[in-house]
């Protein structure tokens, strides 16, 4: 009896443990996901739209869920501009749903959204919206296709990109939902904290959040 209250108690004590680690790497791989999305070339996000961007989420292996249902759903984080040439701490986000067109089989797709105004920000800063419904979205363009975007695209409040089989593509995410993870903003900052406090600046940025947020900043330290 003594020795299985021992191991209850053992567990219970290692479950923060084990979610800040899961956090931890989620973080890491959404800093991959970006140096691997973003940058210059032809096959990448065009460092035109990340200067212009106010917000980014960036979701790595968004899964193909049931072979009847068919769902879709990731988690990621998401981070805005301070004002101060670099970027927020991260917001836990997840995605759920939507048309992820580049996703092939039931391999994972590399998300990354870039939100383009302050009424994308807004939308964000709630605690869920759906992309095509209360946000204007558009499948962005890569490398020198920016060039040509189209009025749809110039317009949208939210631009977004995937990467499936190492296939990079603008891809249309219309009716997925986005919606603040609380997860991982217990872990990082303490229990109860939202995105609005995270992403407007009013909390403190985790050292575990250094490199994604570098990353960030590497690619766009300013925006113009």
């Amino acid at each position: 009896m003594q020795i299985r209250r021992w191991i209850t108690v053992s567990v219970i004590a290692a479950l923060p443990l084990m979610a800040g680690k899961e956090e931890d790497e989620r973080l890491k791989a959404s800093t991959a996901t970006l140096t691997e999305l973003g940058g210059t070339g032809e096959k990448t996000i065009p460092t035109s739209l990340f200067n212009k961007s106010v917000c980014a989420v960036v979701v790595p292996g968004v899964k193909k869920g049931g072979f009847i249902v068919g769902g879709k759903y990731g988690r990621g984080f998401a981070s805005c501009r301070n004002g101060k040439g670099g970027w927020s701490a991260p917001a836990g986000m997840r995605i759920e749903g939507g048309s992820f067109g580049l996703q092939v089989g039931g391999a994972e797709s590399d998300v990354i959204l870039l939100v383009m105004n302050k009424a994308g920000m807004e939308k964000l800063l709630k605690s869920k919206f759906t992309l095509g419904g209360e946000a204007s979205a558009a499948a962005g363009p890569m490398g020198k296709e920016a060039e040509a975007m189209t009025d749809a695209m110039m317009h949208a409040e939210i631009l977004t990109w995937s990467r499936s089989r190492g296939v990079f593509g603008g891809v249309s995410l219309q009716g997925a939902t986005l919606r603040e993870d609380n997860e991982p903003n217990d872990h990082l900052y303490g229990k109860g904290t939202k995105n609005e406090a995270i992403l407007t600046g009013k909390t403190k940025m985790p050292a575990a959040a250094n490199e994604f947020t570098g990353t960030l900043t590497k690619y766009s330290p300013h925006q113009k």
